[in-house]
């Protein structure tokens, strides 16, 4: 049972905001009280979905009167916990989800104004209307809602020639921690006023303000793409890879992926037809690369050949597959995308969400699959990511087991019980090695639950002195999010 402050609060949320404004029957709200991986459960006597900006501020100022912790949540599609109640049954979630709204759209400026519970394929899709591009990009898009991105910071594959979440953002609307709306919604490039309060809730991942609406800034749209899958010999030509095409290409290189023989060997085991493509390549190492045109397919065609015919010239590259149509583009960035869903298909994993110098990537990654190594022994290393901004996926599997391998259920008790088991001692050598290069332990995830004490560890007194102040002055009574991302 909820406590009385918690039942006191959904009755008057549902004399002012009406019955529709809330669901309490547990199996209409279970979806979102789990996360997408299944690891993080908690429980909740209900889950609000207000309709509008007002309705938030409403909501948050009950809470705020009853003293209950609220969890803001958009698509549910976050990777650290961030986004689920605990397990004290005495939060409540907060859905976004109906703040659907195209408030505005300006064509000159470049700009497009939403409300926080647009999907990101939606915002996608209204400036492709438009002519334009809003080029964050995410597998989960279809999910993912705006305003998540936003509380998180979210990076994606696009960061290396556009930015993350914060650089595409130009205003944002929040509702406080009191219940009043703070209205920032302005398309400005330039607006030197004073401390940055867009910055302060981006990244926040809901623990300062609910966001719930943003302008965003949106870009020319290119004329042409042009994709390549490269086979490389080792993690260090694929350094120098990107330094080449970087040198060359400039802004317009748009995706440099890197993918290991162990992260494609899961696609391949798991998703045959779709890895076909790249079966002749043997096990290897590989970059997709993607280069656009402002001009057309001639240019575009021209850079990625110069590249391609110099890397192999300094043999950095043994083999390259050149996409040949929009959709066979489209099939290399899915067995990209798809990583991901055969790693959960395989079993639990150890998860790191890193970021490092570029510099000092292949010396990571030799020396910690050493260490790893002698740790434990038959580790599967599943490392890839976004090499061009710094950050990998750097995952570990379990050794595989002919006995119960090909038994689904038994292979992912077998991974579940080595992720439980072994997860401590990895995280704390895997980021003291990321540390200790000038590297972060959450790239683009954040820290939500997961890597909230480990980011208290890392950070040292003074930050995260600055940070309790920070959600102190912002959050007095601790009832958005609580929890976390920094512990008051």
């Amino acid at each position: 049972m909820p406590s009385a402050c918690v039942q006191a609060f959904l009755t008057e949320i549902e004399q002012q905001l009406g019955a529709s404004c809330l669901k309490t029957d547990p199996d209409l709200i279970s979806t979102h009280l789990i996360d997408w991986r299944g690891r993080y459960q908690g429980r909740a006597p209900a889950v609000l979905f207000p309709g509008s900006t007002d309705q938030v501020a409403q909501v948050v100022r009950l809470a705020a009167k009853h003293r209950v912790g609220l969890v803001p949540q958009g698509g549910n599609t976050g990777l650290t916990g961030a986004s689920v109640p605990d397990g004290s049954g005495d939060q409540v979630v907060l859905s976004l989800t109906k703040l659907q709204a195209i408030r505005a759209v300006d064509a000159a400026n470049k700009t497009m104004t939403l409300e926080a519970g647009v999907t990101l394929a939606k915002a996608q899709d209204e400036a492709e209307a438009l002519g334009l591009l809003f080029p964050l990009t995410l597998p989960s898009r279809g999910s993912a809602t705006i305003g998540g991105n936003l509380a998180t910071n979210c990076g994606g594959t696009a960061v290396l020639r556009y930015g993350n979440a914060r650089a595409l953002c130009l205003g944002l609307e929040v509702v406080t921690a009191t219940g009043e709306i703070w209205s920032g919604l302005r398309g400005l490039r330039k607006d030197n006023t004073g401390y940055d309060l867009r910055d302060l809730f981006i990244g926040s991942e809901g623990t300062l303000g609910v966001i719930t609406a943003a302008v965003l800034a949106l870009s020319p749209k290119p004329a042409a793409l042009m994709t390549a899958l490269a086979k490389v010999p080792s993690v260090e030509s694929a350094v120098g890879l990107l330094g080449l095409a970087q040198k060359k290409a400039a802004a317009q290189l748009t995706g440099f992926e890197f993918m290991t023989k162990s992260a494609l060997a899961l696609v391949s085991q798991y998703f045959p037809a779709l890895a076909q493509p790249i079966q002749g390549m043997g096990s290897a190492d590989l970059v997709l690369l993607e280069i656009s045109s402002p001009t057309g397919e001639a240019e575009a065609v021209g850079l990625l050949e110069d590249i391609l015919s110099e890397a192999f010239e300094s043999g950095l590259v043994e083999d390259a597959l050149v996409a040949q149509s929009i959709q066979q583009a489209q099939t290399f960035w899915d067995i990209r995308d798809h990583i991901t869903l055969a790693s959960s298909e395989d079993g639990h994993q150890i998860k790191h969400d890193i970021g490092l110098p570029i510099s000092c990537i292949p010396d990571f990654m030799v020396s910690m699959h050493e260490e790893l190594e002698a740790l434990l022994p038959g580790t599967r290393i599943i490392n890839f990511g976004h090499l061009g901004d710094g950050n990998l996926h750097y995952n570990l599997a379990c050794p595989i087991n002919p006995n119960v391998w090909s038994d689904r259920n038994q292979r992912h008790e077998a991974c579940k019980q080595f992720m439980q088991t072994l997860e401590e001692e990895a995280h704390h050598r895997v980021h003291n090695r990321v540390v200790s290069l000038g590297g972060s332990i959450s790239a683009e995830h954040g820290l939500g639950v997961m890597r909230r004490d480990e980011a208290a560890r890392y950070k040292g007194p003074v930050e995260m002195g600055l940070m309790r102040s920070i959600k102190t002055a912002l959050d007095p009574l601790n009832i958005l999010n609580p929890g976390k991302v920094v512990l008051v």
